[in-house]
């Protein structure tokens, strides 16, 4: 493949699955480096997300919402967003649009693996106890709601480059909760993070304006959209990739690969990849937390910034635990042996404490980066499997896959894996975790 700018290329849409399906080439025929495929065990996996959706939505698949944040707000059937919304008086939808933007951009960014043990005890609600990337969700609300985020006396609900430059990781970690009892993983990272973000929104101003603020990208967006029907504003979805991935760049760790200079982001060599031709094409590009933005602010957007999104189909599935381990728990992939081992060994030697013992592994570790990009090409297969399965492909009903990560393979991963592992309630395969990938 001939490619005039590797680096650039390495960060569009279209490369995650481009690059990924290399991999898939080779699990076709079983020449993995780390796993082996049944594809036997592919109907399975058919069946057992297919249960699930028409368990929860049967005769109702149009109601089925689209992956994102707003669904982790609301955990335990609370409509946490919308009575933040509903208290906004005056309030107009752009300004809504923005401060929804902002809360959800920080959200995002922060909802990298929590590990086992930490939840979040939400405030004056002695039953709301969540872990994970629900708990995640939660806890940033309230960081928001705090006005910790903000560095306007006027407007608590908003984000801004001066609040996040500033903000102590000691502070945040008092927001998440973490202590010694109460640990959350990657805790220094997610601060750390965030003073990041601060420096990124400052520097990118032809997206963030000069207050640094993340909602005031709905401006940008609006500058290159095209008129459509019902007075909606056309946009790309590759426009709000452009603003992710450009104006967002600086928020990632140093020492992630490069390529002539260009930080990459969550981009990794894999050597299921072709290793004859050059450097670039070892690589293999996921970018899942500016994924799971992408997807998570498109819909406030939508919601409230009259804006509709085409080409939404760039989009890929997640590359991270729930999805892949769901994979590995239904029997489609199967660790080798020898890296089986290896990974056993490791949890000792990563000091990982665990009710269960499952393989743990770093997250540039060869055998992540290749069950990530299996993860997102069985994805694409699983979408038009589970559709006939229930019965509607071609229909007005059929699930995009933003529908099917939300009703289906997400939750089927965290299902199963409770199944699997009821102590726990991990994945199958963990991953230590730096606070910035998962």
């Amino acid at each position: 493949m001939t490619v005039a700018d590797p680096a650039t290329y390495l960060r569009t849409l279209p490369a995650v699955r481009e690059r990924t399906r290399l991999v898939m080439e080779k699990a076709k025929v079983n020449q993995l480096i780390n796993f082996d495929i049944d594809f036997t065990k592919f109907d399975d996996t058919v069946d057992f997300v297919a249960s699930i959706i028409q368990r929860d939505f049967a005769q109702n698949y149009s109601k089925i919402p689209p992956h994102g944040r707003w669904q982790h707000f609301d955990v335990g059937g609370v409509p946490r967003i919308q009575r933040l919304v509903d208290s906004w008086s005056g309030v107009d939808d752009t300004e809504i649009a923005k401060r929804l933007v902002d809360l959800f951009l920080v959200s995002v960014l922060l909802d990298a693996g929590a590990g086992n043990k930490w939840v979040f005890s939400e405030p004056g609600n002695t039953a709301g106890v969540y872990g994970r990337s629900e708990g995640l969700a939660v806890a940033s609300l309230y960081m928001f709601m705090d006005g910790l985020l903000s560095s306007n006396p006027s407007n608590p609900y908003q984000v801004d480059s001066t609040a996040l430059r500033a903000i102590a990781i000691d502070q945040v970690a008092k927001s998440l909760q973490h202590s010694s009892e109460n640990p959350l993983e990657g805790m220094e990272g997610r601060g750390e993070l965030l003073q990041r973000l601060g420096y990124a929104l400052e520097d990118g101003i032809q997206y963030f304006g000069p207050d640094g603020r993340p909602g005031n990208m709905l401006e940008y967006l609006l500058e290159t959209s095209t008129r459509g029907a019902e007075g909606k504003n056309i946009v790309s979805v590759a426009t709000l990739w452009e603003v992710i991935m450009t104006g967002l760049n600086p928020v990632w760790p140093k020492g992630r690969t490069t390529l002539n200079g260009v930080s990459l982001g969550d981009a990794w060599p894999c050597l299921s990849m072709p290793q004859d031709g050059e450097e670039w094409e070892t690589i293999v590009p996921f970018h899942k937390l500016s994924q799971w933005l992408c997807y998570s602010i498109l819909v406030p957007l939508e919601a409230y910034g009259n804006i509709t999104f085409a080409e939404k189909e760039l989009q890929t599935g997640l590359p991270e635990y729930r999805n892949g381990g769901l994979f590995v728990d239904t029997g489609v992939l199967t660790l080798k042996p020898e890296i089986y081992r290896q990974g056993i060994t490791n949890s000792s030697n990563l000091g990982f404490e665990m009710q269960e013992p499952v393989p743990v592994f770093q997250t540039d570790d060869d055998v992540i980066v290749e069950w990530r990009a299996l993860t997102v090409g069985l994805l694409d297969l699983l979408l038009p499997a589970v559709n006939k399965k229930i019965g509607i492909a071609g229909s007005d009903d059929e699930l995009t896959l933003a529908q099917l990560l939300e009703a289906g393979s997400w939750k089927g991963g965290r299902e199963i894996a409770a199944m699997r592992r009821p102590q726990s309630k991990g994945p199958p395969i963990a991953i230590r975790s730096d606070g910035t990938v998962f």
